[in-house]
């Protein structure tokens, strides 16, 4: 989880564009585009850790994805939790409760 100041997401992108004719390793001829409007089902990612980045959200874009539900912030972002956090011995049930990022880097990424 190494978030990216939106700037230099920003320009970097913008760079990684012109240069390279892709943005994060996404070439310019796998952009989504619609072939009409209102075509295409809307889809995206569910939430996740995925979500919490800009970048991650930026590729989901460019990908396709036009509804992005993002990753819950929660007000105690300072637990300590066992991991792996997911129990499957029968059943499977993920007991984390907590988030990657502490609130300041998700309002951070969220903006």
């Amino acid at each position: 989880m190494r978030p990216i100041p939106y700037r230099d997401l920003v320009l970097g992108s913008l760079a990684q564009l012109r240069t390279r004719g892709s943005v994060f390793d996404i070439p310019v001829g796998h952009f989504f585009r619609a072939a009409a409007p209102g075509g295409a089902p809307i889809l995206g990612p569910a939430a996740g850790p995925h979500t919490q980045l800009s970048q991650n959200i930026l590729c989901a874009y460019l990908c396709g994805a036009r509804a992005i539900e993002l990753k819950t912030v929660q007000k105690l972002d300072q637990l300590s939790i066992a991991k792996p956090c997911i129990d499957a011995a029968d059943e499977g049930y993920n007991v984390e409760w907590s988030q990657e990022l502490d609130l300041e880097a998700s309002y951070d990424e969220y903006l």
